[in-house]
């Protein structure tokens, strides 16, 4: 079990880190080395190309693939072009839609406020688009020179760690969330496994809701109850006009056996 875990580490490790789906594992990077893992094709990751798809293979020791085509244009590192998200924030309704489907916490603004893009975050997922209402997201390039090997590594790191911090947030907002879940579910007890261990990303706990207590209560309680109640707020309205020790005795013991049949 180890030496799996430690091969979908390996293989998550040149994963881009930008959770968009479309490998066809819509909850991010890990599911889809997890899928590799167990025999699925590692050409899919659209935005890490070829260059990602051939270091899958060299690690897997596998034949080399073709990588599944972007719409972008091929930079000189062979990946497709990075692009980032912008909005047009004169046309932004404050929906909070799009902040919801970021899986890395890149867009910041309150419900009916401007929401704006951090770019520097930004992985171009293109997963706040959809959602938007108002169709006020762009997709634009992004035109900073083409990261190091090193600055790559920073960068998918930050990610993963980014994503594993919004899936524990996710995770506690959702025994109670009631409006609609505008990613897809998230395998939350996959990625919990993995956080356990590694000590480079935010521990996952997986929150359970709270079972309701049933109580089931015969007739001849549910009777004896509700004739206990009577008794009481009698003697309750008794001692309101006038203060009697015998009564008050007396409501103080019958409160008692109606806590005692309560539990």
């Amino acid at each position: 079990m180890n030496s799996q875990i430690s091969l979908i580490q390996s293989i998550d490790a040149l994963l881009p880190q930008t959770q968009c789906g479309l490998c066809g594992h819509r909850d991010g990077c890990l599911p889809y080395a997890q899928a590799i893992a167990g025999g699925e094709d590692a050409n899919k990751c659209v935005p890490g190309g070829q260059s990602v798809a051939d270091a899958l293979a060299k690690l897997l020791n596998r034949p080399r693939l073709e990588a599944e085509k972007s719409v972008w244009p091929i930079q000189a590192d062979g990946r497709p072009q990075r692009m980032k998200a912008v909005i047009r924030e004169d046309e932004c309704i404050g929906c909070t839609k799009c902040i919801n489907a970021c899986p890395v916490d890149a867009i910041i603004g309150s419900g009916k406020l401007m929401h704006t893009v951090l770019t520097d975050l930004c992985t171009g997922c293109e997963l706040c688009i959809p959602p938007c209402p108002v169709d006020c997201i762009d997709l634009v390039e992004d035109i900073q020179p083409l990261m190091t090997e090193e600055q790559r590594i920073e960068e998918q790191n930050d990610l993963r760690r980014r994503y594993y911090a919004h899936i524990q947030r996710e995770e506690k907002r959702r025994i109670n969330r009631k409006g609609p879940v505008v990613r897809a579910e998230i395998n939350t007890e996959l990625f919990a496994e993995f956080s356990a261990h590694s000590t480079h990303v935010p521990v996952i706990e997986v929150v359970e809701k709270p079972a309701e207590t049933i109580v089931t209560i015969d007739a001849q309680t549910t009777i004896q109850l509700a004739k206990l109640r009577t008794q009481i707020k009698k003697l309750e309205k008794q001692l309101s006009v006038r203060e009697d020790a015998r009564k008050r005795a007396q409501l103080e013991e019958l409160t008692q056996q109606l806590q005692d049949l309560q539990g």
